[in-house]
C-alpha cells in the first residue's frame, strides 16, 4: 500500500478515522473528509501520529453536495498525483418512526448515504481509470438486508447502497477498478448519538471495519471479494 493515494469519506471520527489510520499505518497517503473544521482538527492531530511528512490532507467537504465533492477529489489528485482508493463511509443514521420523520430528515439520511456515494464514485472514477485500476469500498450495513423499526430511511438507505455496489462492480471490474461493500453489524462508536460505554464491550470495534478494509485493499487482483458481512463474535443472548 505505500505509496497508494486514499480518500476517505467522513473520515474524523468513528470508522472512518480507524480507517485513516490503517491506510497511513500500511504507507499510503491519505484524505479525510468531514463537514466540521473542529472534528476534521481533532482528527489530523490525532492521525499526524501515525502518518509521514506530507501524507495526509484534511477537507472539509459535505458528500450532499456534487460541487464540493468535485472540488475536493480534485484537490487530493492535485496534492498526491493522481487517486487510487476511495473509501465511502461518510453517514447519518436517524432512527424515529416514518410518521415521526420530517422529509428534511428523510433527505439527509438518503444524501448522505447513498447520494453521496454516488457523487463521489462519479467524481472519482476517471482518475481511478487513469491509473489503470483501484478500489472502491463503501461502508453499508447489516441494517441493508435486515430492517427494523424506527429505521426504515437508514435502512432504505444503506439497502440502496448495496445494490448501487453491486451495480458498479459490474460496470467497472474491466477497468481494473474493483468495487466492494462492508457490511457492518453493532460497531461501538457515537453514530446513533449514544456514548459508547460500558455495556457494549461485545460490540465491534471501529478498529475491526479498518482491518477488513485493509485486507480487502491487500488481497490478490485475480480475484474479488465483493461483500463482506461483518459481525459481533458473541452478541448478548436473547430471551
Amino acid at each position: 500500500m505505500t505509496g497508494k493515494v486514499a480518500i476517505v469519506t467522513g473520515g474524523s471520527r468513528g470508522i472512518g478515522r480507524s480507517i485513516a489510520r490503517a491506510l497511513l499505518e500500511r504507507g499510503a497517503h491519505v484524505a479525510i473528509t468531514a463537514t466540521s473544521d473542529a472534528t476534521l482538527a481533532t482528527a489530523a492531530a490525532d492521525l499526524a501520529k501515525v502518518a509521514g511528512a506530507g501524507t495526509l490532507l484534511p477537507i472539509r467537504a459535505d458528500v450532499r453536495r456534487p460541487a464540493e465533492v468535485e472540488q475536493a477529489i480534485g484537490s487530493v489528485a492535485q496534492r498526491f498525483g493522481g487517486i487510487d482508493i476511495l473509501v465511502n463511509n461518510a453517514g447519518v443514521g436517524l432512527f424515529r418512526p416514518v410518521a415521526e420523520m420530517s422529509v428534511d430528515e428523510w433527505h439527509q439520511i438518503i444524501d448522505t448515504n447513498l447520494s453521496g456515494v454516488f457523487y463521489c464514485c462519479r467524481s472519482v472514477l476517471p482518475h481511478l481509470r487513469a491509473r489503470g485500476g483501484g478500489w472502491i469500498i463503501n461502508i453499508s450495513s447489516l441494517a441493508g438486508k435486515n430492517a427494523f423499526p424506527e429505521a426504515a430511511a437508514y435502512c432504505a438507505s444503506k439497502a440502496g447502497l448495496n445494490a448501487f455496489s453491486e451495480a458498479l462492480m459490474q460496470e467497472v471490474r474491466h477497468d481494473g477498478i474493483r468495487v466492494a461493500y462492508v457490511m457492518p453489524g453493532s460497531v461501538r462508536t457515537e453514530f446513533t448519538g449514544r456514548i459508547a460505554g460500558g455495556g457494549d464491550e461485545w460490540k465491534l470495534s471501529p478498529d475491526d471495519v479498518a482491518q477488513v478494509v485493509s485486507d480487502l485493499i491487500a488481497h490478490p487482483s485475480r480475484s474479488l471479494p465483493s461483500r463482506v458481512e461483518l459481525r459481533p463474535s458473541r452478541p448478548p443472548r436473547k430471551g
